[in-house]
């Protein structure tokens, strides 16, 4: 039992397009690309069954709701909740960047920089900080959300926001991570899948996938001026597909797992790469070198960095097995991974120190033009995107990364800035816009 939150920014709107500050004034309006972007999010939703619906009153956002549940069909009646405001620019509202920037030049960088400190007046000469104040109204509004639709209930709830209010909303979901508003995108008609599912001290809080905008026709969003990196877990292995604990066993991609990779492979066919890294293991370099067969010429660089987690005695065993034996351990593991020592295997903690440092290795080598691949596995891509989400080894199951997902982190041209997920799990090149793939094991 669970509830499934889909998340889905508002379409394209004119102030987005003149790049001006819209904040929660009710001036700026859905665009035609904006009421199309609608129109192809409820078709992506269609043979998904959503049982309640909230949305920002703001039109942008209205409009965005009102056009996603007519093109997916069915008798829902959305509920337009002033929790899911945007955030309150209130001085800002209509200017541009240049505008801000010239204006007031010391808030404008801390809002660019670090958002959470940003301090502006209202015109009652008020002074107050934009987001700690939205954050407030993110745990409100989670909170009612959360007494009307429990976590052991088996619904499917859609919420249609604004790009601050939705950010707010993750970083509640996720602990609120420290600096995390700028360690997320989320971009216009984009869909974010979060799954709640009961354990004894609360809810467990997962990420299904993140800013997926595959349905509007782009594979990935834009990149930015600094260096990318395509993150991909490995495509299923009979393992995989068996639930079987695979660790360091080197277990090939099995029939579905070569399909992956060539899913992967168009759905990445036109993303400009200049190198490409894997896990020294079969499965991912098969992953690679089948992604690669459209980005002929780009070398591959494999290492015993990016390996997966060494599970020791639990490897080739299934969940079963491995609980007749060692029962309180492997729930421990499900509760408090980052307290468990794999027997003759690895901490969860070694796995995160190697592949960090791996990553940071790869990052640090690119120019800002470059974008790399690297392909690797669930425990080591579930460690690397908590460290560049703000969270610890103990949340690696707030991540989830489905066989051949695509995972997309923009680096920082700023110096001290956090890199951005700017999509994460992304397996609509697989079929529909829910993770699908094999459960496996972990």
């Amino acid at each position: 039992m669970s509830l499934r939150l889909l998340l889905v920014r508002h379409g394209l709107s004119s102030f987005n397009v003149e790049r001006r500050i819209q904040g929660r004034d009710d001036l700026s309006k859905l665009t035609n690309e904006g009421e199309a972007q609608a129109r192809r999010t409820g078709e992506a939703l269609k043979e998904v069954p959503i049982d309640a619906v909230y949305s920002s009153p703001l039109q942008r956002a209205a409009a965005t709701t009102a056009g996603l549940l007519a093109a997916k069909g069915g008798d829902l009646q959305p509920v337009l909740d002033e929790g899911l405001l945007e955030v309150d620019l209130e001085p800002w509202s209509g200017l541009t960047a240049d505008e801000r920037a010239a204006r007031d030049p010391e808030a404008y960088s801390a809002w660019r920089l670090h958002p959470e400190t940003l301090e502006l007046t209202r015109k009652d000469g008020s002074r107050y900080r934009p987001v700690p104040e939205l954050m407030e109204q993110a745990r409100h509004f989670l909170t009612r959300l959360l007494e009307k639709h429990p976590v052991d209930g088996n619904e499917t709830v859609l919420v249609v926001g604004h790009n601050a209010i939705l950010r707010c909303l993750i970083l509640v979901l996720l602990g609120e991570p420290e600096r995390g508003f700028r360690r997320l995108q989320i971009d216009n008609a984009s869909l974010s899948v979060f799954n709640l599912t009961p354990k004894a001290d609360g809810h467990q809080v997962q990420i299904e996938c993140l800013n997926n905008t595959s349905h509007l026709g782009q594979a990935l969003p834009a990149k930015g001026k600094g260096a990318r990196l395509v993150l991909v877990r490995h495509g299923e292995t009979n393992w995989n597909r068996e639930g079987r604990f695979q660790g360091q066993i080197d277990i090939p991609l099995n029939q579905n797992g070569h399909a992956q990779a060539e899913a992967a492979r168009a759905f990445l066919a036109d993303v400009s790469l200049q190198r490409a890294y894997s896990s020294s293991m079969s499965r991912p370099r098969q992953t690679a070198e089948g992604i690669l067969r459209s980005h002929p010429g780009v070398p591959l660089t494999v290492t015993r960095g990016l390996v997966e987690i060494g599970h020791g005695l639990w490897e080739g065993k299934l969940e079963a097995e491995i609980q007749a034996e060692w029962g309180a351990l492997l729930e421990e593991w499900k509760r408090t991974p980052e307290t468990v020592q794999m027997p003759e295997g690895e901490t969860i903690q070694d796995v995160w120190d190697r592949s960090v440092k791996t990553w940071s290795t790869i990052a640090d080598s690119l120019e800002p033009e470059e974008t790399a691949l690297v392909v690797a596995h669930d425990a080591v891509n579930k460690t690397i995107l908590c460290q560049l989400l703000g969270l610890s080894p103990g949340d690696i199951w707030a991540v989830k990364q489905g066989n051949g997902g695509v995972t997309v982190v923009d680096m920082p041209v700023d110096p001290g800035q956090p890199a951005v997920v700017t999509c994460l799990n992304l397996t609509s090149h697989l079929g529909g816009v829910l993770d699908r793939t094999a459960a496996g094991a972990l």
